[in-house]
């Protein structure tokens, strides 16, 4: 996608993506002479604001990793069409069973593959997709020079499970929705962000754009590190690992594992706090999660 670019261009980036996708941009392409703004893509006056003659690109997350803050695509898609400059949406946490951003406007879609779409953790891959016939060929020019192209193996784990990806998403939505639910009122709980709690900022964009509200769980616990650790080393069915998506629960500490790479600054601008802990929560038995929760909690 980047290589769509060239030296002198200009990126806005979304202030909230995954750690990974934040060091590629700032660290990596910004010494190919591609320059990167961080911007908040809730906040669509910024968004607007920052645009110039050397913007050609908009690369936003929705919902976010790890805050889950939610953008409303079509508004940010007017945006980038009213100047003339591509829109990127990374769909990897909603998935096309949530979230179609080809439908609200965007020009291509992310997936890491690897996450919901693969669902059991047993295949690394991405993939780009678009509705424009230019774009296409000019990845597919790209990806025929590069040799980016996916094993056969990879293809086969990933066609398979695109026959199981809406009934695992209907579970993982459940169970996300019930385990929210239950940690909002735990006593070592300080804070539970679920895109499907009235609480959430983005509530009602995410009822709009959504048909459902995700598998992925942030919650800010009572403590700091040591507890986020303590938590991190009890849990017997929630596995401490970085990915996420697949049909078994995972928990992870952002601030020293998904996002240690983005600068403490940035990281504490954006909420990443030491008591911040990350769940995807898989599609096992929920009153068994919720027990499993209670007693690393305890």
């Amino acid at each position: 996608m980047l290589h769509l670019l060239s030296s002198g261009d200009k990126v806005l980036l979304g202030d909230d993506v995954y750690g990974g996708t934040n060091r590629l941009f700032n660290r990596v392409f910004n010494q190919m002479g591609i320059e990167t703004v961080m911007v908040d893509m809730t906040d669509l006056d910024e968004v607007k604001n920052a645009i110039d003659d050397r913007t050609k690109l908009i690369w936003l997350e929705t919902p976010t990793n790890p805050t889950l803050k939610i953008a409303d695509i079509k508004a940010v898609a007017d945006i980038a069409k009213s100047f003339g400059v591509m829109l990127a949406v990374d769909n990897t946490f909603a998935t096309p069973f949530l979230q179609n951003p080809l439908s609200l406007g965007a020009d291509i879609v992310c997936h890491s593959t690897t996450k919901y779409i693969g669902g059991h953790s047993d295949s690394i891959g991405g993939a780009l997709l678009t509705n424009d016939d230019d774009i296409h060929q000019r990845l597919k020019f790209i990806q025929l020079s590069e040799g980016a192209v996916p094993g056969i193996m990879e293809c086969f784990l990933l066609l398979r499970s695109t026959k199981t990806l809406h009934v695992r998403m209907q579970r993982h939505c459940e169970n996300a929705a019930k385990i929210a639910d239950h940690l909002n009122n735990h006593p070592q709980v300080e804070k539970v962000i679920y895109p499907g709690h009235e609480s959430h900022p983005q509530h009602e964009l995410a009822k709009k754009q959504m048909c459902g509200f995700g598998g992925m769980i942030t919650i800010y616990i009572k403590g700091g590190l040591e507890e986020s650790r303590a938590m991190l080393e009890k849990t017997k069915l929630f596995a401490c690992a970085e990915s996420l998506g697949g049909v078994e629960s995972l928990i992870e500490h952002p601030a020293i594992m998904t996002h240690a790479s983005v600068p403490a600054d940035q990281r504490e601008k954006l909420g990443i706090s030491d008591n911040l802990i990350r769940l995807s929560v898989g599609i096992e038995g929920v009153e068994d999660l919720i027990a499993d929760l209670d007693n690393a909690l305890g």
